[in-house]
């Protein structure tokens, strides 16, 4: 155990994380990222968090040709690290916050860490079917994603045949969006009857070309090489929940909108208080929590907008309220 106490430890390595990372680095705090491990884990899906599974990412302002969400990251980081960041390539495994400082983390290789204040980025995973193509197509942009806000536009799914698997207002607003751009969008749900708030399935089903897959569920993902060798979906595997019948239908896009997971696992017992949806509670206009010194920003925080750049704009808010605290504690 090192006896050096941190002034402010970054836990996730996402928008949000290497945000709070330039700012705090910059305001000189010496900041420290736990940038996560390549593998499912209770805090971190993987180093980047969710853009890792995005190959382009076009409504991030100041990339007019785009850009994709792996080299984003990475150019985040450097600008992290070129301020003096320093990166740990570990997870944080459990937390002990203490109401009077400093906190105690651990990490994946039983090492502690001692912090006056943690910045909590950790993010939300998107829960997925669970297809093992499925996620080979969603890593290599092969045309399968979780956010058709974040993908529905791009070029590759204009004027095709979309699906989205899902039933509640989530799909539904997915499903709506994708409507400007797709030649048919079909739900698929695997019952007879929405989850959905009424007027978010009315607005829905009023778009021309909209259409419902009652009682089914999502068996495969099939895919075959484009014309430049590159796999791609082709089509999904339905099965009825009824009957057990298989049956194809040829689509152009998979959107999975089935919910989010945040990823607070680790932080369970912690004495951190969750909203209703299990997301990090924050406390007034900050990214304060209810423990003093400790902070959340981007989608560990957020289930409602779950973008880059709100999440990239929280990372700011939660390094400047860090700084805020520890000079009202005389730390800094």
């Amino acid at each position: 155990m090192s006896d050096q106490v941190h002034k402010v430890v970054i836990i996730g390595s996402g928008p949000a994380g290497w945000t709070a990372a330039i700012y705090a680095a910059r305001a000189n705090l010496d900041p420290v990222v736990y940038v996560g491990v390549a593998k499912q884990s209770p805090s971190i899906q993987l180093p980047g968090g969710q853009l890792m599974l995005t190959t382009d990412v076009e409504n991030y302002p100041g990339f007019p040709e785009g850009v994709s969400g792996p080299q984003m990251m990475q150019m985040f980081q450097k600008q992290a690290e070129r301020f003096g960041t320093k990166t740990q390539p570990r997870d944080i495994v459990s937390v002990e916050f203490n109401q009077n400082g400093p906190h105690k983390l651990t990490t994946d290789k039983d090492e502690t860490v001692l912090a006056h204040t943690v910045i909590l980025a950790t993010g939300a995973t998107a829960n997925w079917i669970g297809l093992d193509n499925e996620q080979r197509l969603a890593r290599n942009g092969g045309g399968v994603s979780a956010c058709a806000v974040c993908d529905g536009a791009l070029p590759m799914f204009r004027d095709k045949p979309l699906a989205v698997v899902g039933g509640g207002d989530s799909a539904m607003e997915e499903a709506t969006y994708l409507t400007k751009f797709a030649s048919t969008v079909y739900i698929i749900h695997r019952r007879d009857e929405l989850r959905a708030s009424k007027v978010m399935q009315e607005r829905f089903l009023s778009k021309p070309n909209a259409k419902v897959l009652w009682n089914k569920t999502v068996e495969d993902v099939l895919s075959a090489p484009d014309q430049h060798g590159h796999e791609v979906i082709t089509a999904v595997q339905l099965k009825d929940t009824l009957t057990g019948e298989l049956s194809e239908l040829e689509v152009g896009g998979l959107f999975v909108a089935i919910g989010h997971t945040p990823a607070t696992g680790f932080v369970k017992d912690s004495g951190l208080e969750f909203d209703d949806k299990g997301y990090v509670d924050l406390k007034g206009k900050s990214t304060a929590t209810n423990i003093p010194g400790v902070f959340a920003a981007g989608d560990v925080a957020d289930s409602e907008y779950r973008q880059a750049i709100t999440a990239a704009g929280t990372g700011c808010q939660a390094a400047l309220d860090a700084e805020h605290w520890l000079g009202d504690h005389d730390l800094i």
